[in-house]
This record gives structure tokens, C-alpha cells and sequence, in this order.
């Protein structure tokens, strides 16, 4: 296709390209904010012609890395992965794939995903994913109503789940393992097919064929299939590599390159591994995200930026302050935290005084050198999405010398539809609209989008979503004077107490979620006196405080009255009070003994609370918090 985004000298100095946003005031608020494309949608081609691109334009740069038994990772050139793309897609069709046909894959985040990805477009199939975590239920539901000819799976558990309801998916044909050789297997199956057949079904792709199914994570109901194009992904990565120049084009001598952990059935993930292909960036796949397993990976792979969920850099946070709790250096560290929160702030505005990069200078080697070594110890750029990430945890990570650029965006955006513009952070917003977005907020505050990475529609709904209308989002938010948005919490989630007072759970919810100790929170209050909170406890942040006040033998199903870990959770519950109103402010909580999971009915595979699921198993812990005097 050519012209690809990303190609050139890695080390040369990247401009930030920014457009600034054309605004509509109404009745003296903003009220829509559109930005120009900086990189047209192709009229031809398909993202199965990336991989052949990049071999044609780049041979030898290195693409991929794939670590070996041994903890070492090799890369692969342009020309590699091409090839076995090629071998792969030719297996495909030897089987009997035809074109327009849906190749299911369940898997955690490896090669063999993105590989499979790409081979599956290039012969002219429409890729599935299913979280790796899914039920035997929820994988039926989703073979079924796309209509999956072939599904690949990882490991034999996940194999036995399909497995255990092909009797209720009769046009299932096939059902590879990664683990037992299904790779090596369809590329013997392919050897004697010519690659000319493979070219010629690339070459019958168009930006507007379906390029995948991604099926929401369903909060409420069975998820749907979002019917996503090869042009709703051109849309997003182009624009996204164009704009976040330095993150995609290395201004350094190290080659852009980043170690992908979020799940590839997840659109955050599947729109940056895309992106990473697209503008030739090294990608590198974590299957774990288990926090020794990551830490691991990521100090052997080095990469230059990160995309994560608030959840991980929570994790990497709060790991880091118990370490120097452990070492007698808390005090140390909390000043070194808010320091970093100081010289972060400011990147909104003036510079820092001569104090002020003093006390970081001096904290650099200290905490802010080994915050950055936890994530590689390469890592200049953060990508940040899935929920909102906090105020307190962005500017902390700049200040540490991480920048941090925070998205927003739905499945049916294909990822991103806003985010951080490069050297105009705003902290505690979403950014601006992605180029080539439009964001409008509705009379009841509503936040509307508009793009052409706006999905097709949903499939087997029997209606498309016609060019050049507004996707409602569900989230509630607003715009500020200069175009930035912000996200205030979900219209379904609104509460409405018995006083008539509306309170966004979402800012309480992010505050407590980052504390050490707390591992999950739903506020509730609907139709009720008052708002009050359900919370779970974070197992490692539980560890290390039942070893710091020697409490390792006490249940838990004792440990959560237990007076100092209350006090500790009500200092938690005071700081986020302080970012509303008395009257939106938890009153009351109550400490769980288990957490909210995916396996229990009460987590979305992309980790969202299932608010109603969770009121009603636990509706008796709720009730108790409306009884008897009201605390605060």
C-alpha cells in the first residue's frame, strides 16, 4: 500500500504533529470538539498486506521478538514474519478456510496470536477473539453466534473447554492447539499450495471488508459482536502512530519497541499490536501478567514504551513503596511521591523552581531510577486506557520521568477516540479527540463519537451504523474550555440517593482502587440516604501489611474488623471524600473477605465491577450499612 506510517530513520528527531481542535460553543460551553485526520483511511488493501509491506520496504528491521526456554529473546525480521504469515494463511486455506469464513482464537498474549491474526486476514478471514479466562458458556455463545468455522486455542484446558460443547456447535470443523504443534501443522498442510493463491485473496480485500469480530465484555446481557473493518483500524493506528510521533518513532538511539501484556481479545490491545506492525515497531508478547512473571519479561525485553490498564501501574506503585517500607524507607519514599506529584502537576503550565528539581534530583537515583528499572528500565512513554487512570498516579509517573498519555475509547471505536496530545497533557482529563475525531456532549451529558474508526455495527443485529452519525457512549462527561474531556462516570451508573442528590461512583472508585490495600470498590447508593462502599482487599498489599504489623496468623474473615486495617481504609476513604461534596461523600463501608473475580460472576474479563450482579449477591452486607447510626 505504501506510504506507511513510521518508516524512515529511527533516530531522527520526532516532531509531534498537533492539530489543534476546532470547537462549538453552545450557550457559553463547549459542547463539541472535532480534530482533523492527519492520515487518510487507504482506498485499497487490507491489514493483511502489512506484514508483505514491510518485508518489501524493510526486509531486515526487526519486527517481533519471541523469547526462547532460556529467558532470551530473538527478534524477527519483516522478511520472517512475512514469510511464515505466508506459510500460515496457505495452511489455512488448505484446511478449507474460505474467504469471509470466522477463525476463532483463544489465547493469552503470544506470537502464535498475532501471528495467527495476520495469516487469517491475509487469507481473507475474519479473526474472533475469546478471552482466555472465558467459561465453556461464554465461548459457546461467541463460536456460535459468529458463526466460527475454526477456533484456535493455547493449551489443552482451554482445548477441553471447546471441546466440551462441540456437540452444540455442529459447523465447528476444526480445533488447533498452539501447544501440540498446530502452527507447524498448518503450515505441512499448506507446502504444496501455491503462494500466488494467497496474493490473490489479499488482493480481493478492501478497506471496507470486516477485518474482525470483538465481542464486548457485557457488564449486563450476553456480549455482541462489534463488527469491526480493515478501514476502522487504518482510521485508529494511523492516526495514533501520527499523532504520539516520539512513542511510535524513536527520538533516541533505541529502537522503538514495546512488550505487549494486555490481553489481545481485548480492542486495547489488539489496535497497538496492530500499530506496532503498521509503523514497524518491535513488539514483543507477555503471556503473564503475574508480577514476577512481568517484571521479568519486561527487564529482559527492555522496551521503550508500555501500553497498560491504571490497574498495572497501580500494581507497579504500591509494589515499590512496599519495598521501601520493608527497608525502613517509607517516610523517604512518600516524600519522594509527592515531589513527583509536585514536578508532574506542572507540566501543564510554568516550570519548576530551583527547589523543586532539587528535591527530584536528589530522589532520582533514590525511587525514580527504580520505579523506571521495574518497567525495563527503558521506558519513556506510558499509553494508559480502560479506565481512568487518576490525577495523583499520572502526574506521579511524569514526574518520574515516565510520560504518561491517557486514552478513552469503547470497542466500538476500535480503541482510542481520545487521548494525551504530546506536550499538552492536561491532568485528570482524557485529552482531546484522536485526529480525525469528533466528540459532542449530549443535553444530558452524554459523551457522543463520531470517526471513521467508529465501528460497522453489531452483527447478526440486522442494522449497520450509517456514515457520519454519533455513537453514543453511555459515559457521562464534559468538555473543558479548551477542548480536553473528561470522564465523570457511566449514565447507567449514575446513583441518585433517596435525597435527589447524583453522585459518579467512578472518581471514588479510582481513588480507593489505587490504595496499596485495596483491591477492588463499588459505591453504592441508589434510592438510598446516603453513599457507602464495598470493598476487597489487594492480596499482595494485604501481605506485606499483615507483615508489617504482625498479624499473619489472624483469618480473615476476623482480619477485616480488625480495628488498625479499618483506620487504614477509613485514612483511604477521607482522601477520597475530599475530592467531592458532603453530600457525595462514603459515609459508611464495609470490608469483604473475598474479591470481586471473573470466575465469581462479578468481573468483566477487561476487569469492569458488574454492578448489578455484585448488589445482588451481596445485598444483606449492603443493607447492614444502612443500619444503625451513620458514621462520618
Amino acid at each position: 500500500m505504501g506510504g506507511t506510517p513510521g518508516r524512515g530513520d529511527r533516530a531522527v528527531e520526532a516532531v509531534p504533529k498537533l492539530v489543534e481542535p476546532v470547537k462549538t460553543v453552545i450557550g457559553g460551553r463547549v459542547r463539541e470538539v472535532r480534530v482533523p485526520a492527519l492520515a487518510a483511511v487507504p482506498d485499497r488493501g487490507s491489514l493483511g498486506d502489512i506484514p508483505f509491506d514491510n518485508a518489501l520496504e524493510a526486509p531486515g528491521e526487526a519486527v517481533l521478538a519471541r523469547k526462547d526456554r532460556d529467558g532470551r529473546w530473538w527478534d524477527i525480521s519483516a522478511a520472517e514474519f512475512a514469510a511464515e504469515v505466508l506459510a500460515v494463511a496457505k495452511g489455512l486455506i488448505a484446511e478449507g478456510l474460505r474467504e469471509g469464513d470466522r477463525l476463532a482464537i483463544m489465547a493469552r498474549t503470544t506470537y502464535e496470536w498475532t501471528l495467527l491474526d495476520f495469516a487469517g486476514w491475509a487469507a481473507g478471514l475474519v479473526t474472533v477473539p475469546i478471552y482466555p479466562t472465558s467459561s465453556a458458556l461464554q465461548a459457546r455463545w461467541i463460536i456460535q453466534d459468529s458463526g466460527a468455522v475454526a477456533c484456535a486455542v493455547e493449551d489443552t484446558a482451554q482445548a477441553r473447554i471447546i471441546s466440551s460443547e462441540r456437540g452444540n456447535l455442529p459447523w465447528l470443523q476444526h480445533l488447533w492447539e498452539f501447544d501440540t504443534g498446530a502452527v507447524a501443522r498448518l503450515v505441512k498442510a499448506g507446502e504444496h499450495l501455491p503462494d500466488a493463491l494467497v496474493h490473490a485473496r489479499r488482493a480481493a480485500r478492501t478497506p471496507d471488508s470486516v477485518a474482525t469480530l470483538i465481542y464486548t465484555s457485557g457488564t449486563t446481557g450476553r456480549p455482541k459482536g462489534c463488527v469491526i473493518t480493515h478501514a476502522n483500524f487504518f482510521a485508529e493506528v494511523d492516526n495514533s502512530v501520527e499523532l504520539l510521533h516520539p512513542v511510535f518513532k524513536s527520538v533516541s538511539d533505541d529502537p522503538a519497541s514495546t512488550l505487549l501484556f494486555l490481553p489481545l481479545s481485548h480492542v486495547f490491545g489488539r489496535m497497538v499490536a496492530v500499530g506496532c506492525m503498521r509503523a514497524r515497531v518491535k513488539l514483543g508478547h507477555a503471556p503473564s501478567i503475574r508480577t514476577e512473571d512481568l517484571l521479568a519479561d519486561l527487564g529482559g525485553f527492555r522496551p521503550t514504551f508500555l501500553l497498560a490498564i491504571p490497574y498495572v501501574l497501580e500494581k507497579v506503585y504500591n509494589t515499590a513503596r512496599a519495598t521501601a517500607e520493608k527497608m525502613g524507607r517509607a517516610a523517604s519514599f512518600d516524600r519522594a511521591s509527592k515531589i513527583a506529584q509536585s514536578f508532574g502537576e506542572l507540566v501543564e503550565g510554568k516550570a519548576p523552581g530551583l527547589g523543586l528539581r532539587a528535591a527530584r534530583a536528589l530522589y532520582e537515583p533514590l525511587v525514580y531510577r527504580r520505579v523506571r528499572a521495574a518497567l525495563g528500565g527503558r521506558v519513556k512513554y506510558v499509553l494508559s486506557g480502560g479506565s481512568p487512570l487518576g490525577r495523583r498516579l499520572a502526574a506521579f509517573y511524569t514526574g518520574a520521568g515516565v510520560e504518561v498519555f491517557e486514552g478513552y475509547g469503547l470497542t466500538e471505536t476500535t480503541g482510542a477516540s481520545t487521548v494525551t496530545p504530546p506536550l499538552r497533557p492536561r491532568l485528570g482529563t482524557v485529552g482531546w479527540p484522536l485526529p480525525g475525531t469528533a466528540v459532542r456532549i449530549a443535553d444530558d451529558g452524554e459523551v457522543l463519537l463520531g470517526g471513521r474508526h467508529v465501528f460497522a455495527g453489531y452483527w447478526n443485529s440486522g442494522q449497520a451504523v450509517p456514515a457520519n452519525t454519533w455513537l453514543p457512549t453511555g459515559d457521562i462527561g464534559e468538555l473543558d474550555d479548551d477542548g480536553y474531556l473528561t470522564i465523570t462516570g457511566r449514565k447507567k451508573d449514575l446513583i441518585i440517593t433517596s435525597g435527589g442528590k447524583n453522585v459518579a461512583p467512578a472518581p471514588l472508585e479510582d481513588w480507593l482502587r489505587a490504595h496499596p490495600l485495596v483491591g477492588q470498590c463499588l459505591v453504592v447508593g441508589d434510592n438510598r440516604p446516603y453513599v457507602t462502599a464495598l470493598i476487597t482487599l489487594e492480596p499482595d498489599g494485604l501481605l506485606h501489611w499483615r507483615q508489617m504489623h504482625k498479624k499473619q496468623d489472624v483469618p480473615l474473615r476476623i482480619l477485616v474488623q480488625d480495628e488498625e486495617l479499618r483506620a487504614d481504609l477509613q485514612r483511604a476513604v477521607d482522601e477520597a471524600n475530599s475530592l467531592v461534596s458532603r453530600a457525595e461523600s462514603i459515609r459508611r463501608f464495609t470490608v469483604l473477605p473475598g474479591d470481586f473475580t471473573e470466575e465469581g460472576g462479578h468481573l468483566t474479563p477487561s476487569m469492569k465491577l458488574k454492578r448489578g450482579a455484585i448488589t445482588r449477591d451481596y445485598g444483606l452486607q449492603i443493607d447492614e450499612l444502612y443500619r444503625g447510626p451513620r458514621e462520618g
